[in-house]
C-alpha cells in the first residue's frame, strides 16, 4: 500500500515537473498570450459580479449588495413586457437573415478572389473589399442617408432629373424594407474583411489535389465543390459556431447608426433596448436580466450547434 501511494505521489511529481518544463520552454509564447489572458480577464470575468443586480431592485443609492433581493422578478417583468417581445422577435429575425445571407457571403467571395488568375488585380480587389470594414457605421449611416434620403439624397435628385421624383421610395424610413438594408451593408461592410480566415485556409489546400482533378477532366465548379469546401469545412463549422453564438447580437452600432422612429416597430432590437432600459429609463436591473439573458441564450446555442457539429463530423467543432 505505500509502495502504490508513493509510485502515486511520484507520478503526479513527475507530472508536474514535465508540465513546468515544457512552460518553461515556451515561456515566450505564454507571455505574448498574457496581455490577451489579462484583457478578459479584467473586462470580461472581472465585472460578472455585477449580474447579482439582475436579481435584485437596484437601487443607485443603495449600492449592488444593499439593494432589495427579488429573485427572478425582473426577469418575469422583462418576458412580460410588450417592448421586450418585440425586440426579441426583431432580433431573432435580423438574426435568421445574417445567418441566412451574411455568413455565406465571405465563403463565396473569398471563392471568387481565389479563381482570379492576375495577381496584382486579385490584390487590388483585396484590398478594396478589406476597406469598408475599417469604416465606423455611424460614417456609413451618414453615407446611406445621404444617398437614400427621400429629400436631399443622390437617388432622389437622380429620380427628378429623369421626372421620377414622386415614386421615389423612403427606404431608410420604409419598415417593409429597412431590414434588407441592415442585410446588405452588413454585407457590404464585413464581408471582404471575413475572407481573410477562408483564403488563408485555401492556401493550405494541397495544389496537387487540383492537379489531379484537371487531369481527370473535373470542372472548374467540380474542383470548388470536391476540394475547395472540403478544405474550408473545418474552418467554416468553427466559425458558425462562433456566429450561433452570437446570433442574439446583430449589431447595436449599426442598428443605433441607420435606424429611426419610423422603423422602430422592425429595427428595434435586443441591444437597443436594453440600451434604452440603462441610460434613458436608468433601469439598470431590467438591463441587466436582458443582457443575462442574451448571454444564457448564446452559451446554449454554442454548446448546442458544437454537438451537433460533432455529432456530423467528428473532426469539426472545438470542444
Amino acid at each position: 500500500m505505500k509502495n502504490s501511494t508513493g509510485t502515486l505521489r511520484r507520478g503526479k511529481e513527475s507530472a508536474v515537473l514535465q508540465r513546468l518544463a515544457a512552460i518553461r520552454k515556451d515561456k515566450f509564447l505564454y507571455l505574448m498570450a498574457l496581455p490577451g489572458i489579462l484583457f478578459f480577464l479584467v473586462f470580461h470575468y472581472g465585472p460578472m459580479y455585477g449580474l447579482i443586480v439582475a436579481f435584485k431592485d437596484y437601487n443607485i443609492y443603495q449600492g449592488i449588495f444593499s439593494s432589495e433581493w427579488v429573485g427572478l422578478a425582473n426577469f418575469q417583468e422583462l418576458f412580460e413586457s410588450s417592448g421586450f417581445k418585440r425586440a426579441l422577435l426583431n432580433t431573432v429575425i435580423i438574426g435568421f437573415y445574417q445567418l441566412l445571407f451574411v455568413f455565406p457571403a465571405p465563403i463565396i467571395l473569398s471563392i471568387l478572389i481565389n479563381e482570379v488568375v492576375h495577381t496584382r488585380f486579385k490584390k487590388f480587389v483585396q484590398t478594396v473589399v478589406y476597406l469598408p470594414h475599417f469604416v465606423s457605421w455611424i460614417v456609413i449611416g451618414g453615407i446611406l442617408y445621404a444617398i437614400l434620403s427621400p429629400t436631399t439624397g443622390i437617388v432622389q435628385e437622380v429620380a427628378d432629373w429623369f421626372g421620377l421624383g414622386d415614386s421615389v421610395i423612403n427606404l431608410m424610413g420604409s419598415t417593409e424594407y429597412f431590414r434588407s438594408i441592415l442585410i446588405a451593408s452588413s454585407i457590404w461592410k464585413e464581408a471582404g474583411f471575413g475572407t481573410i480566415l477562408y483564403l488563408a485556409t485555401i492556401v493550405t489546400i494541397d495544389p496537387s489535389l487540383y492537379e489531379a482533378a484537371k487531369v481527370d477532366g473535373a470542372s472548374k465548379r467540380r474542383q470548388i465543390w470536391h476540394i475547395t469546401l472540403p478544405g474550408l469545412r473545418t474552418t467554416i463549422v468553427i466559425l458558425l459556431i462562433f456566429h450561433v453564438g452570437n446570433f442574439l447580437n446583430v449589431g447595436l452600432e449599426q442598428v443605433y447608426a441607420l435606424y429611426n422612429p419610423a422603423v422602430y416597430e422592425v429595427g428595434e432590437i435586443l441591444d437597443t433596448y436594453l440600451y434604452k432600459l440603462a441610460f434613458e429609463s436608468a433601469k439598470y436591473d431590467l438591463a441587466t436580466a436582458s443582457g443575462l439573458f442574451k448571454s444564457l441564450v448564446g452559451l446554449t446555442l454554442v454548446l448546442f450547434t458544437n454537438y451537433a457539429a460533432k455529432k456530423i463530423d467528428r473532426d469539426s467543432g472545438f470542444i
